[in-house]
């Protein structure tokens, strides 16, 4: 399979050494020193694209994907308040789109974790849930996209959570703590407080492989696909 990269830096890196061991090849390495030069036909050369950038480009690089009808993986967050706009676009260019806020296949079996746990909390009113996510200090979004899944996921659960902030809390709030320090690759604890005890969960990533792994696994299942899919399709 031919794959072009979207943002070749570390995490691109681990894409690029992945793919190769699992016979890939890389027709394309685009970042923000040659991305003005690159051309829809340029793009064509790959059957998928992977798309591991930043916040602020994500959304055009996509646009540029669907446009060109060739599958795009996006791993890269913060583009979500557009996802309805993403997903009409695929539907009227007939486009193959694979997105996740995590890769990692511990990451998507936290999430199951993760909301069995806040359904049986639910009724347990005595607990008070927050969160706390870690990330290396060049992570531009806050919090993760990992972060606002769980959240969510969480508020989906629990009757007395109505939404989240990085800034207060309140009994309505779930309130995340987001710290950005030294080159973790990612660390997601959720706790459930009493007065009587603490129940936390947490996964916490060793290196950058998992999700790169995650990311061509994707790939490989959206070669020759149309539609739009997440890592649930997967698992």
């Amino acid at each position: 399979m031919n794959i072009a990269l979207f943002g070749y830096g570390k995490m691109g890196k681990e894409i690029e050494a992945i793919a190769l061991k699992r016979n890939h090849n890389i027709v394309l390495k685009i970042n923000k020193d040659n991305v003005s030069t690159i051309s829809e036909s340029d793009l064509k050369k790959a059957d998928v694209i992977i798309e591991f950038s930043t916040p602020h480009a994500v959304l055009e690089n996509i646009k540029k994907c669907i446009n060109a009808q060739v599958p795009v993986v996006v791993g890269t967050t913060g583009w979500y308040d557009k996802f309805e706009e993403i997903k009409n676009l695929c539907a009227e260019k007939n486009g193959g789109l694979f997105h996740a806020t995590n890769f990692s296949l511990g990451v998507n079996l936290f999430f199951k974790v993760n909301t069995y746990l806040a359904e049986l909390m639910n009724k347990y009113t005595d607990y008070d849930v927050s969160m706390e996510e870690i990330h290396h200090i060049h992570k531009l979004d806050k919090p993760s996209g990992t972060a606002i899944t769980l959240a969510e996921q969480i508020i989906k659960k629990i009757d007395r959570k109505t939404n989240w902030s990085i800034d207060s809390n309140s009994r309505e709030t779930l309130f995340i703590k987001d710290i950005r320090e030294g080159e973790v690759p990612g660390t997601h604890i959720i706790k459930y407080s009493s007065e009587v005890d603490d129940i936390e969960i947490m996964h916490k990533a060793h290196n950058r492989k998992g999700f790169a792994l995650g990311a061509v696994i994707a790939a490989e299942f959206l070669n020759g696909k149309k539609g739009i899919y997440t890592m649930s399709d997967i698992i």
